[in-house]
């Protein structure tokens, strides 16, 4: 392991140096645009190595007991309704919380099965709802892209001193990021997370709460012109953003599918329809992937290529259409990061494998901050992902390969940033968004920092969970 020199003169491991320095000066920061992104925040010089997780069973209790600290990291200000912070401090993005990864940690907690588990999601869940009430804008039932749920002081100077619930009651909505849209991701989402609570708990307040969701999404991004299927969402003015995204579209197929079997009420069964006609438009039968969607509602884009869509579509469907765009994904978004490239930001003498987030992904050469993306960098959310849809599909080999990626993920949660904080806390047994910096091909870029989302697809893959599927009762 290579050290470092405090202006001490002291020796310290890079684990130590971290813990010490945390993430240093923001030299800038870029808004996100798709569902627990990672806004191009600072990234610390240096970065961690170490950690003693073991496998299997452990692995998992760790991952756990991370998404627990992420919902927890404020105590003296979230002792309700709360949301769990979505990255390490050390990304730069302070204390927001998206609602995608609020989302993700819901489910993840459930199928993790234990009693605390279960207590924490319910913490989440109430806030998703709290948020719903407790808009400072609107009224329709909305979640906005991101909230703050503990205190900071921005890179302009301005403090940030409150908790998720500011003091008139409304929710702590994250302004200073400009995180004030909603997306039909980021409240399909929440909406699948809360009709898992409520198929756990029968609490009727969680099924409320996704009937909301359903309705907002209906109501004001059901396009009946050019390729159909459901819109963006809205900025953060409330005005139309035009796009359709694929992965929303398939996001809606699995919550409308949902909330029909749980409402019986089929105006969820003709939202799902809808929907899914939009999905199968965007697919690509020759080469067994889905095209990312529309920028104008008429024109499909085809570049980049997403790993997501074709992991989602097969997880929300089970279509046997769809299983090929596992093998394409397994083998067009293989990436090896090698600590001996020169945009490697692996420790000295590791490697890891997996797969990146697109085609773009694999050739970029755009910096955040200064610094030049690596081509080769795992994603590690999408590398649980695609871990999830192979023991979900269970063919020939699927275990196997599974299994092959979900020990990259371990070994990824033992080796990589251990001494990050959340909420000025040292934090351990979160995965990394990255394993080096990567380029999505979609303006923002995953960086070597401990995440939600991360972990929370890890956790599904262990427990042998379809987060978009009704979960098994532990």
């Amino acid at each position: 392991m290579q050290h470092s020199t405090t202006e001490s003169g002291a020796r310290v491991s890079r684990r130590t140096f971290l813990a010490l320095t945390g993430a240093g000066v923001a030299a800038g920061w870029a808004v996100a645009t798709a569902p627990g992104a990672a806004a191009a925040g600072p990234l610390p010089s240096t970065l961690a190595a170490g950690g003693g997780h073991a496998h299997g069973p452990s692995a998992q209790r760790a991952a756990v007991a991370f998404l627990q600290s992420a919902t927890d990291a404020y105590p003296t200000l979230n002792t309700g309704p709360r949301l769990a912070q979505s990255y390490a401090d050390e990304l730069g993005l302070f204390s927001t919380a998206f609602v995608y990864d609020s989302a993700l940690a819901v489910i993840a907690l459930l199928a993790d099965g234990r009693r605390a588990s279960e207590q924490t999601a319910r913490a989440i869940g109430d806030g998703l709802l709290y948020a719903q009430d407790h808009d400072p804008g609107h009224t329709d039932g909305r979640l906005r892209q991101g909230y703050n749920v503990g205190p900071y002081t921005f890179y302009d100077g301005n403090p940030q001193p409150y908790g998720f619930v500011l003091p008139d009651g409304a929710a702590n909505i994250g302004w200073q990021f400009g995180f004030l849209g909603t997306a039909v991701g980021d409240m399909a989402w929440p909406g699948i997370a809360l009709l898992q609570l409520w198929a756990r708990t029968r609490d009727r307040r969680y099924l409320a709460g996704a009937v909301r969701i359903g309705e907002w999404i209906t109501t004001n991004t059901w396009r009946t012109t050019g390729l159909g299927g459901f819109s963006f969402g809205v900025n953060g003015a409330n005005a139309p953003v035009p796009n359709g995204s694929t992965e929303h579209n398939i996001d809606c197929v699995a919550f409308f599918g949902m909330l029909r079997k749980a409402t019986r009420d089929n105006s969820w069964k003709a939202a799902a329809e809808h929907a899914r006609a939009f999905v199968d438009l965007m697919w690509e039968p020759s080469q067994g992937f889905f095209w990312t969607g529309t920028n104008d509602g008429v024109e499909i884009n085809r570049a980049p290529v997403p790993l997501d869509t074709v992991t989602w579509a097969w997880l929300a469907t089970r279509d046997r259409t769809f299983k090929r765009g596992l093998d394409w994904a397994g083998s067009a978004l293989a990436v090896t990061d090698d600590a001996a490239a020169a945009t490697s930001q692996l420790p000295d003498g590791e490697t890891l494998s997996g797969v990146t987030f697109s085609t773009a992904s694999l050739t970029s050469t755009a910096q955040y901050n200064g610094i030049t993306v690596h081509p080769q960098g795992v994603w590690l959310e999408g590398t649980g992902q695609l871990a999830t849809a192979l023991i979900d599909r269970g063919g020939r080999g699927d275990k196997q390969s599974a299994d092959r990626l979900l020990g990259q993920v371990r070994h990824a949660q033992d080796v990589l940033g251990v001494g990050q904080h959340l909420g000025g806390a040292v934090v351990d047994g979160g995965v990394v968004a990255a394993s080096s910096l990567l380029d999505t091909g979609f303006g923002f870029g995953y960086f070597q920092v401990q995440h939600v989302g991360a972990t929370s697809w890890f956790v599904y893959a262990a427990t042998r969970s379809n987060p978009l599927d009704w979960l098994r009762r532990s």
